[in-house]
């Protein structure tokens, strides 16, 4: 049994945590509007097999609550809890990851289909997608106790993720190219958070980093 499959709970952890952070607090400052749109467009993408295969009910659940949990979570940030959103600083030019990774996604993929080069395009645009919530935490300087939370548990699930094609390579003989590179890119942008997350979060400190202006 691959144990690294698990890493799947770390991701759901980090998205519930965010998910119970805004609706305990009513509020969501310091959350990146613009990053839950875009994991709500990677889950989108992605899992649109759920309507042309069934691989196993735990399968096929997770891929619901991803979706589900993501588009709840913009319901909260964009509609029920709106006044309460920082989108003064949540102002990342998504479309600067949004166009390249499409055209990244055509032209580099397993299969020239509808569906692969949507599931490509899943891959690649996640490998990017936290950069609008590192960006808003660069640019206010700090982020809460929760939120750090929530970006470690996530940049957890992806470094452990790498571990897992380790292990399918070594024991099975499966390679994919495009998801291994994506999870590298992805795993380098949280290794300045990982360090601040051990050294100041871990003991007690509010996580802050030279603001933008």
């Amino acid at each position: 049994m691959n144990i690294f499959r698990l890493t799947d709970l770390s991701h759901l952890a980090a998205i519930v945590i965010l998910l119970l952070k805004i609706w305990k607090t009513r509020s969501c400052p310091g959350i990146s509007g613009k990053s839950q749109l875009l994991f709500a467009l990677v889950f989108t993408t992605r899992y649109l097999d759920l309507f042309t295969s069934f691989i196993s009910l735990y399968n096929t659940s997770m891929k619901v609550i991803y979706i589900a949990c993501s588009y709840a979570t913009v319901y909260l940030i964009y509609m029920k809890f709106k006044a309460t959103y920082d989108g003064n600083h949540d102002t990342f030019r998504v479309e600067f990851l949004v166009v390249p990774v499409g055209g990244l996604s055509f032209l580099v993929n397993h299969d020239f289909s509808p569906l692969e080069i949507l599931w490509t395009f899943s891959i690649y645009l996640e490998s990017v997608a936290i950069l609008p919530q590192l960006f808003m935490i660069s640019k206010t300087g700090e982020a809460e106790t929760i939120t750090t939370h929530y970006l470690f548990f996530l940049g957890l699930y992806r470094a452990l993720y790498l571990v897992n094609w380790i292990w399918r390579f070594y024991f099975e003989g499966f390679f994919d190219l495009i998801a291994v590179v994506a999870g590298v890119v992805q795993t380098i942008l949280y290794c300045d958070f990982f360090y601040l997350y051990i050294t100041k979060v871990l003991k007690g400190k509010k996580l802050s980093l030279p603001a933008k202006i």
